[in-house]
Protein backbone atom coordinates (compact mmCIF):
# COMPACT_ATOMS: atom_id res chain seq x y z
CA UNK A 1 0.00 0.00 0.00
CA UNK A 2 1.50 3.31 -1.12
CA UNK A 3 -1.40 5.61 -0.23
CA UNK A 4 -1.15 8.39 2.30
CA UNK A 5 -3.97 8.90 4.82
CA UNK A 6 -5.14 11.85 2.69
CA UNK A 7 -5.19 9.72 -0.47
CA UNK A 8 -7.14 6.98 1.33
CA UNK A 9 -9.66 9.56 2.55
CA UNK A 10 -10.02 11.02 -0.96
CA UNK A 11 -10.54 7.53 -2.39
CA UNK A 12 -13.14 6.66 0.25
CA UNK A 13 -15.06 9.86 -0.45
CA UNK A 14 -15.01 8.99 -4.18
CA UNK A 15 -16.20 5.41 -3.58
CA UNK A 16 -19.01 6.55 -1.28
CA UNK A 17 -20.14 9.37 -3.58
CA UNK A 18 -20.01 7.16 -6.69
CA UNK A 19 -22.14 4.45 -5.17
CA UNK A 20 -24.62 6.93 -3.69
CA UNK A 21 -25.29 8.50 -7.09
CA UNK A 22 -25.49 5.18 -8.96
CA UNK A 23 -28.71 3.66 -10.20
CA UNK A 24 -30.95 1.64 -7.92
CA UNK A 25 -30.14 -1.42 -10.02
CA UNK A 26 -26.39 -1.05 -9.40
CA UNK A 27 -26.94 -0.37 -5.69
CA UNK A 28 -28.98 -3.58 -5.47
CA UNK A 29 -25.87 -5.48 -6.58
CA UNK A 30 -23.12 -3.39 -5.00
CA UNK A 31 -24.02 -2.52 -1.43
CA UNK A 32 -22.23 -2.19 1.92
CA UNK A 33 -21.96 -5.98 2.23
CA UNK A 34 -20.53 -6.42 -1.28
CA UNK A 35 -17.96 -3.70 -1.62
CA UNK A 36 -14.60 -2.69 -0.14
CA UNK A 37 -13.36 0.31 1.76
CA UNK A 38 -10.57 2.39 0.27
CA UNK A 39 -8.05 0.76 2.59
CA UNK A 40 -9.22 -2.76 1.71
CA UNK A 41 -9.14 -1.91 -2.00
CA UNK A 42 -5.54 -0.70 -1.86
CA UNK A 43 -4.57 -3.93 -0.09
CA UNK A 44 -6.21 -6.03 -2.81
CA UNK A 45 -4.98 -4.06 -5.85
CA UNK A 46 -1.25 -4.72 -5.62
CA UNK A 47 1.21 -5.30 -8.41
CA UNK A 48 -0.01 -5.44 -11.99
CA UNK A 49 -3.76 -5.72 -12.56
CA UNK A 50 -5.04 -6.40 -16.07
CA UNK A 51 -7.39 -3.62 -17.15
CA UNK A 52 -10.02 -3.45 -19.84
CA UNK A 53 -9.46 0.11 -21.07
CA UNK A 54 -12.17 1.89 -23.03
CA UNK A 55 -11.44 4.88 -25.25
CA UNK A 56 -13.36 6.64 -28.02
CA UNK A 57 -12.43 7.23 -31.66
CA UNK A 58 -12.76 10.57 -33.45
CA UNK A 59 -16.10 9.30 -34.83
CA UNK A 60 -17.35 8.63 -31.30
CA UNK A 61 -17.02 4.86 -31.65
CA UNK A 62 -16.03 2.97 -28.49
CA UNK A 63 -12.83 0.92 -28.44
CA UNK A 64 -11.69 -1.46 -25.74
CA UNK A 65 -8.28 -2.98 -25.23
CA UNK A 66 -6.14 -4.40 -22.47
CA UNK A 67 -3.55 -2.58 -20.41
CA UNK A 68 -1.30 -3.34 -17.47
CA UNK A 69 -2.80 -1.37 -14.60
CA UNK A 70 -1.06 -0.35 -11.40
CA UNK A 71 -3.17 1.10 -8.59
CA UNK A 72 -0.88 3.63 -6.95
CA UNK A 73 -1.83 6.48 -4.62
CA UNK A 74 -5.52 5.71 -5.09
CA UNK A 75 -5.52 6.00 -8.88
CA UNK A 76 -4.98 3.71 -11.86
CA UNK A 77 -1.72 4.11 -13.79
CA UNK A 78 -1.12 2.35 -17.10
CA UNK A 79 1.03 2.59 -20.19
CA UNK A 80 1.06 1.73 -23.85
CA UNK A 81 3.21 2.18 -26.93
CA UNK A 82 3.35 5.79 -28.07
CA UNK A 83 2.08 4.72 -31.52
CA UNK A 84 -0.86 2.63 -30.23
CA UNK A 85 -4.40 3.54 -31.26
CA UNK A 86 -5.37 4.05 -27.61
CA UNK A 87 -2.53 6.56 -27.23
CA UNK A 88 -3.89 8.54 -30.19
CA UNK A 89 -7.42 8.40 -28.77
CA UNK A 90 -6.32 9.54 -25.30
CA UNK A 91 -4.15 12.35 -26.71
CA UNK A 92 -7.22 14.06 -28.16
CA UNK A 93 -10.03 12.65 -26.02
CA UNK A 94 -8.74 12.04 -22.48
CA UNK A 95 -11.98 10.56 -21.12
CA UNK A 96 -11.55 6.87 -20.38
CA UNK A 97 -13.09 3.99 -18.49
CA UNK A 98 -11.30 1.01 -17.01
CA UNK A 99 -12.49 -2.22 -15.47
CA UNK A 100 -10.46 -4.72 -13.50
CA UNK A 101 -12.24 -8.00 -12.86
CA UNK A 102 -11.25 -11.22 -11.16
CA UNK A 103 -13.96 -13.67 -12.11
CA UNK A 104 -16.99 -13.12 -9.91
CA UNK A 105 -14.86 -12.18 -6.90
CA UNK A 106 -13.84 -8.61 -7.75
CA UNK A 107 -14.92 -5.87 -10.10
CA UNK A 108 -13.43 -2.38 -9.98
CA UNK A 109 -15.09 0.03 -12.42
CA UNK A 110 -13.70 3.52 -12.99
CA UNK A 111 -14.56 6.50 -15.21
CA UNK A 112 -12.39 9.58 -15.47
CA UNK A 113 -9.88 11.58 -17.47
CA UNK A 114 -6.26 10.70 -18.08
CA UNK A 115 -3.16 12.73 -17.46
CA UNK A 116 -0.10 11.95 -19.57
CA UNK A 117 2.74 11.37 -17.13
CA UNK A 118 5.64 11.48 -19.58
CA UNK A 119 4.65 13.60 -22.60
CA UNK A 120 7.03 13.59 -25.55
CA UNK A 121 7.45 17.34 -25.89
CA UNK A 122 6.59 18.71 -22.46
CA UNK A 123 7.61 18.46 -18.84
CA UNK A 124 6.69 15.18 -17.16
CA UNK A 125 4.42 15.01 -14.13
CA UNK A 126 6.13 16.08 -10.91
CA UNK A 127 6.01 12.53 -9.54
CA UNK A 128 7.17 10.90 -12.79
CA UNK A 129 10.68 10.12 -11.47
CA UNK A 130 9.20 8.11 -8.57
CA UNK A 131 6.67 6.38 -10.84
CA UNK A 132 9.36 5.63 -13.42
CA UNK A 133 11.50 4.03 -10.70
CA UNK A 134 8.49 1.89 -9.70
CA UNK A 135 7.80 0.83 -13.31
CA UNK A 136 11.48 0.06 -14.01
CA UNK A 137 11.61 -2.01 -10.84
CA UNK A 138 8.47 -3.88 -11.91
CA UNK A 139 9.24 -4.40 -15.63
CA UNK A 140 13.04 -4.18 -15.64
CA UNK A 141 15.26 -1.22 -16.37
CA UNK A 142 15.85 -2.30 -19.97
CA UNK A 143 12.31 -3.49 -20.81
CA UNK A 144 11.63 -0.44 -23.02
CA UNK A 145 13.21 2.71 -24.27
CA UNK A 146 11.45 4.52 -21.45
CA UNK A 147 11.77 7.94 -23.11
CA UNK A 148 10.64 7.10 -26.63
CA UNK A 149 8.70 3.82 -26.70
CA UNK A 150 6.07 4.11 -24.00
CA UNK A 151 3.61 6.65 -22.71
CA UNK A 152 2.15 6.36 -19.22
CA UNK A 153 -1.12 7.72 -17.91
CA UNK A 154 -2.82 8.39 -14.60
CA UNK A 155 -6.60 8.10 -14.61
CA UNK A 156 -8.15 10.82 -12.46
CA UNK A 157 -11.47 9.22 -11.55
CA UNK A 158 -14.74 11.04 -11.20
CA UNK A 159 -16.61 7.76 -10.56
CA UNK A 160 -15.42 4.45 -9.13
CA UNK A 161 -17.21 1.51 -7.62
CA UNK A 162 -16.13 -1.90 -6.35
CA UNK A 163 -17.95 -5.22 -6.33
CA UNK A 164 -16.38 -7.65 -3.86
CA UNK A 165 -18.78 -10.11 -2.21
CA UNK A 166 -16.12 -11.87 -0.11
CA UNK A 167 -13.04 -9.99 1.14
CA UNK A 168 -11.64 -13.14 2.76
CA UNK A 169 -11.64 -14.90 -0.62
CA UNK A 170 -9.62 -12.02 -2.12
CA UNK A 171 -7.07 -11.82 0.68
CA UNK A 172 -6.91 -15.49 1.62
CA UNK A 173 -7.61 -14.52 5.24
CA UNK A 174 -10.49 -15.01 7.61
CA UNK A 175 -12.49 -11.88 8.24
Amino acid sequence: MRETPEELNELQVLLDASLSRSTAHLRSIINAERTLTAEQLTQVLTGMCTLALSTVTAKGEPRISGADGHFLHGKWHFGTARGAAKARHLATRPAASVAHMRGEDLGVFTHGNVEILNPEDAEPAADWPDLLAYFKDFYGDDAFDWDDDVVFYRLHPHWMTVFAPDLAKLTGESV
